[in-house]
């Protein structure tokens, strides 16, 4: 269960990555609602990382959930925001994601 918790807790740091990305393209009330969306995201996030290292070891969960995080803003800011996608950038994701596979199969 704990795991699940640990891949949602990733997906809202994708969120409040994708939210201020959007905020700082915005401005007036849009601007805000966005930033709105980066907190509750935020906390979200967090407190989600928090429950999920009652169980599950500190150094594994941090490094699934800022994985997580980090491979799926890369991939919001390719289809998103439009930034490139070389063959350096698609070959690490790939390693990252790989690495996170590794923890969770090497972790209880």
């Amino acid at each position: 269960m704990n795991w699940i918790l640990l891949i949602l807790g990733g997906l809202f740091e994708i969120g409040f990555t994708s939210c201020l990305g959007k905020a700082k393209m915005t401005t007036g009330n849009e601007m805000y609602l966005w930033y709105g969306g980066f907190v509750i995201s935020l906390f979200a996030s967090m407190g989600l990382l928090i429950k999920a290292t009652e169980t599950l070891p500190l150094g594994t969960a941090y490094a699934v959930w800022t994985g997580i995080g980090a491979v799926g803003t890369v991939l919001i800011g390719i289809f998103v925001f439009k930034e490139p996608a070389t063959f350096w950038r698609l070959f690490f994701i790939f390693t990252l994601i790989s690495s996170i596979v590794g923890l969770k199969f090497v972790s209880n």
